[in-house]
């Protein structure tokens, strides 16, 4: 444990020190990863495939702030979808004005949400969202998974179904339409993902600000169980297409993943946790104080060692 606290030391030291580079370059990081994912989701405008073009507008978002990500992502994905056909691309970009008009409204700095949702989906860990969200942010970013999620099941919906759309009649553009707005509106397993996401968030949340001990840990779990609860009565009542066994290895593996985010953001001694009792004119304070863990990083010290040398007379 010692040197998983020193190594924490040091990593938050180094962010420290260069975080005006580091910074730009999470940046760059992520929109390159995102314009890979959404290619290979979709991936039907060539052009855009190209790693060149990928570069240069990862390059440009590592300079821009983060939101401007999400919008260069939005743009490729209507690209892309407009070679399959304009109903789709039309039909998305409704979407997404829609989610842009909530995302700003409710919670604008959560743009890593956006990003990291259909992402996460794609790697089958999503159920990590909600309890990292439930741990380190507010209800209010039920919002922003919600429209991870939308953004994800709609795309997904779309490529498809991407032979059915081309073999309609180029004139039936009305059918068209009809087609995608019902299958992404009445898909239901989004609708239970949502819903399970949200209740996951705000469980976790609500059990984390409780003065209790190891609250992160009940959080966790308790937010874990309501999460494969919400997954279960969707399946039963809905008969939603969710794998069971996977939601629960998901939940597991994103229990592990959310101990990690614990132990750099919240990590504290119980054991020596003091009740202090202090008052002034008007009220009784009566507070309870958890000390932190922390560890210093060592310092190192560089001695040198001259050795003495004689003269060329040997004195």
């Amino acid at each position: 444990m010692t040197s998983l606290l020193v190594a924490k030391q040091y990593i938050k030291n180094f962010i420290g020190r260069y975080e005006v580079y580091l910074q730009p370059l999470a940046k760059f990081l992520m929109a390159f990863i995102t314009l890979l994912f959404v290619n290979g989701a979709t991936g039907y405008m060539a052009r855009l495939n190209s790693l060149a073009i990928i570069f240069v507008v990862a390059l440009m978002c590592s300079f821009m702030p983060p939101n401007f990500t999400v919008i260069m992502a939005g743009v490729f994905v209507i690209a892309h979808l407009y070679t399959v056909s304009m109903e789709c691309a039309v039909v998305m970009l409704a979407i997404f004005l829609l989610m842009f008009l909530l995302y700003y409204r409710f919670s604008p700095k959560d743009t890593l949400v956006i990003l990291l949702t259909p992402i996460c989906f794609i790697l089958k860990i999503p159920y990590v969202i909600p309890l990292t969200l439930g741990l380190l942010s507010t209800p209010l970013s039920v919002v922003s998974v919600a429209c991870g999620i939308i953004v994800y099941y709609s795309i997904t919906y779309i490529t498809g179904n991407v032979l059915v759309l081309a073999g309609m009649a180029a004139d039936d553009m009305a059918v068209r339409f009809r087609y995608v707005i019902d299958g992404v509106m009445n898909n239901r397993t989004m609708l239970v993902m949502i819903v399970a996401f949200s209740a996951t968030i705000i469980v976790v949340y609500l059990i984390r600000r409780m003065p209790i001990d190891h609250c992160w840990i009940i959080a966790t779990i308790t937010g874990s169980l309501v999460n494969i609860m919400v997954l279960l009565l969707g399946d039963l009542i809905w008969d939603v297409t969710v794998s069971v066994p996977g939601a629960i290895l998901g939940t597991a593996v994103s229990i592990g993943l959310a101990k990690v985010v614990e132990f750099f953001a919240f990590h504290v001694d119980y054991n020596r946790a003091e009740s202090v009792q202090f008052e002034d004119d008007e009220y009784y304070y009566y507070v309870k104080a958890i000390p932190k863990i922390t560890m210093a990083a060592p310092s190192r010290t560089v001695k040198r060692i001259h050795s003495s040398r004689r003269n060329s007379t040997g004195r």
